[in-house]
């Protein structure tokens, strides 16, 4: 069986794994530049690091996500 894709299982309901910046990518249509620039910013949902490994907590990107809807609701 195929593995679904990222946004697939974000929206089916948190992962049991925490995202990668690939996953992050895809979730958000954009390149993987993009995700590391956001980091280096500090914009984008917030990540953290396991030894060298960046990664995502879906409740984080989750929050990010609907902060961003309401922002923009109230613009």
């Amino acid at each position: 069986m195929a593995e679904a894709s990222a946004r697939a299982t974000l929206r089916a309901g948190l992962p049991d794994r925490y995202l990668t910046p690939d996953d992050i990518a895809e979730i958000f249509g954009v390149p993987v530049e993009t995700v590391y620039q956001w980091r280096k910013k500090r914009v984008g949902p917030p990540g953290f690091r396991i030894g060298k490994h960046l990664r995502y907590d879906p409740d984080d990107v989750s929050r990010y996500v609907r902060e961003r809807k309401a922002e923009d609701r109230a613009a």
